[in-house]
């Protein structure tokens, strides 16, 4: 009985709280407004929103405080992709009615709007009511607890902004209404970018390239017409040395999916046809936004093929020695998150990686963050790089230069005509974003010592403390021109090699603090052939020691494989000191070290009737022994042709 009681109590309840909302005493006390209300309400329903409009317009005139009045305009404004219509509305619609969690979806919207405005106080305010109203959408849930989160990081950021002064780029270089996704080879003399006259279908999407010239950057002119075609040529990477370029294009006929990833070499001043670079590296699904390292040897992108963390995800492939490319592996954690993560930018140097994303804690929406390799290859937390670089707004790509200097980025922005564009700027890189490691480069050409002509030649630079390969790229067969990045905190030995020439070795010791000037270094490779000597400047010894330091290994391995490759040849090691120290001791400890690099080889398959060694102390200098620098030189190992 009490229950049936309690039912009926309910019922008649609920029927008056019904009838008052109806009689609109909840919302106003004007009965023509309410009247102009559900007259709006029927013309809404019969399509005819202007009209509505206009009756919840003459509604609120007739009492200013009616909430409802504005709520329902703001949703006849969402229906008509108003926004600036629907966040009026619904301020001031929610700002008159008291809480309710049946306006939960309301103050979610207006959160929404408030954080797209920057507006991090109010946009906080809507969340935490959207959560108070305790709404049942769970994924809608999880998204405002991270956009509290993200308020409070960019309130505490703004208290704290990055100081740092982005200069819009001259108007030879703005010239389009959209340009985006800049980067430059490793001595900056060019500038590669991608822009279009507009965003209309028809406006074709094409690949630009600036010149270095005097200090300023020439007008952009199209980069090849082998690569910008009738089809849009989007995002573009170029390698170091400027030979390598990888970008996007899509729907071509070769296409593996959406957008795919296409490579095009330069020799002397042309590009190769564009490749698509194959279904190992493609996808079916969306494929672009590419890195290439220094050497052009390994590929960051953006895709959205499955196997990922969230949609968007950082993905890397690197170049085997054949040319061939390995099937792309996720970067996973910590770089790639749940949210979006793209527009990966790997510094030349190769120690830090810049990248936007929206699942990371930011300021809303896409954020550039850093993120630096440490031991084990392994990638630190990605760092939000802050305020003002990073805003409420979708951020673009960042790209810095080798020696952390100069930075480039485009900026989405408004015409005075309010127009849509998007501009590039370049800044001084402050020092908290720059690459943990800052480069330089070395450039020059390759040359045939006899006919002084220019070689295609493969050129190494190996770390000598552990042996490892760090890049490898090839001189221009028509120019001879090659550029490598040496990188501070590292010992290089560079090789030089071409079929039927001997190896050039040369050496660069960057492990002390010193400035990271540009080195120019032409190299001439001289025929195999008897007489032809060089010396060999990666093997080293303690001081009065004869016995090979262990970071000589890569100069004594790259000796080996040239004897395998050349079985005819024999050769003759010679060693040679500065005039310190008695002539007799000079001339014991030359011939001392030029057998140890002997046995060395002879303990390594090379035989020992292919290889002599004699040594000639001081009496074969090569500079005068005045000074630490010529001596340095005179203390050497030759290898001669016999």
């Amino acid at each position: 009985m009490f229950k049936q009681l309690l039912f009926t109590l309910v019922l008649i309840l609920s029927t008056v709280t019904f009838a008052l909302a109806q009689s609109g005493r909840s919302g106003t006390n004007n009965r023509k407004a309410e009247s102009l209300f559900y007259k709006a309400d029927e013309a809404a329903r019969a399509r005819d929103f202007d009209k509505a409009l206009s009756m919840l317009s003459e509604a609120v005139k007739r009492d200013p405080r009616y909430g409802d009045a504005y709520v329902k305009a703001a949703h006849l404004h969402k229906l008509m992709g108003n926004k600036p219509a629907v966040f009026e509305n619904l301020q001031k619609g929610l700002e008159l009615l008291p809480f309710s969690p049946a306006q939960s979806n309301n103050y979610f919207d207006l959160a929404e709007l408030y954080f797209d405005r920057g507006d991090y106080e109010h946009s906080r305010k809507y969340y935490e009511t959207f959560l108070k109203a305790k709404p049942r959408n769970a994924k809608m849930v999880d998204f405002a607890r991270q956009q509290i989160q993200s308020a409070e990081f960019a309130a505490e950021a703004m208290q704290k902004p990055v100081n740092f002064n982005p200069v819009r780029m001259p108007g030879d270089i703005n010239k389009f209404e959209l340009q985006y996704f800049p980067s430059t080879t490793a001595d900056q003399r060019q500038l590669i970018f991608t822009a279009r006259a507009g965003s209309r279908p028809d406006q074709d999407e094409n690949i630009y390239v600036s010149q270095q010239q005097n200090g300023t950057w020439s007008p952009p002119a199209s980069i090849s017409g082998a690569i910008n075609s009738p089809a849009n040529e989007g995002a573009a990477t170029i390698s170091g040395d400027g030979k390598t370029l990888v970008f996007t294009s899509c729907n071509r006929p070769d296409s593996q999916g959406d957008c795919d990833l296409y490579i095009s070499f330069r020799k002397g001043d042309e590009w190769s046809k564009p490749k698509n670079m194959g279904n190992v590296v493609n996808s079916r699904a969306w494929d672009s936004q590419p890195s290439l390292s220094a050497d052009g040897r390994s590929l960051y992108f953006t895709s959205t093929r499955g196997g990922g963390i969230g949609k968007e995800d950082i993905w890397v492939t690197y170049l085997n020695e054949d040319g061939s490319w390995l099937k792309p592996e996720n970067m996973g954690e910590p770089v790639n998150s749940k949210g979006r993560d793209m527009a990966p930018f790997v510094h030349v140097s190769g120690s830090t990686l810049y990248f936007v994303s929206d699942g990371h804690l930011g300021m809303g929406g896409l954020d550039v963050f850093m993120t630096s390799q440490g031991p084990g290859s392994k990638w630190s937390l990605p760092e939000n790089m802050g305020y003002p670089l990073n805003t409420h707004a979708d951020e673009g790509s960042l790209f810095i230069t080798a020696d952390n200097q100069k930075g480039y980025y485009s900026r989405q922005e408004m015409t005075e005509a309010g127009a849509f564009t998007i501009q590039l700027y370049e800044l001084d890189v402050p020092m908290g974003w720059r690459s943990k490691v800052s480069s330089t480069y070395a450039q020059g050409r390759v040359y045939h010592a006899d006919t002084k002509k220019p070689l295609g030649a493969v050129v190494q630079l190996y770390d000598v403390a552990n042996d490892s390969l760090v890049q490898q790229v090839n001189s221009d067969e028509v120019s001879g021109e090659y550029t490598v990045v040496l990188s501070e905190g590292r010992q290089y030995a560079l090789y030089v090699s071409a079929s039927g020439f001997l190896m050039n070795s040369l050496s660069f010791d960057y492990t002390s603090p010193k400035s990271l000037s540009p080195l120019a270094l032409d190299v001439y490779l001289k025929p195999i052939k008897s007489g032809a000597a060089i010396v060999l400047n990666n093997l080293f010894f303690d001081t009065n020691q004869y016995k090979l330091e262990r970071n000589s290994k890569t100069e004594l391995d790259k000796l080996i494989t040239f004897m395998r490759q050349n079985p005819s040849v024999r050769i003759e090691i010679s060693g040679h000191t500065d005039d310190v120290g008695s002539d007799q001791a000079n001339k014991m400890l030359s011939e001392r070290r030029a057998k140890s690099v002997v046995d060395y080889l002879s303990s390594n398959s090379v035989r020992k009737d292919r290889i002599t060694h004699i040594g000639h102390g001081e009496s074969k200098p090569v500079k005068p022994n005045t000074s630490e620098e010529n001596r340095s030189q005179n203390r050497r190992i030759e290898m001669r042709v016999l």
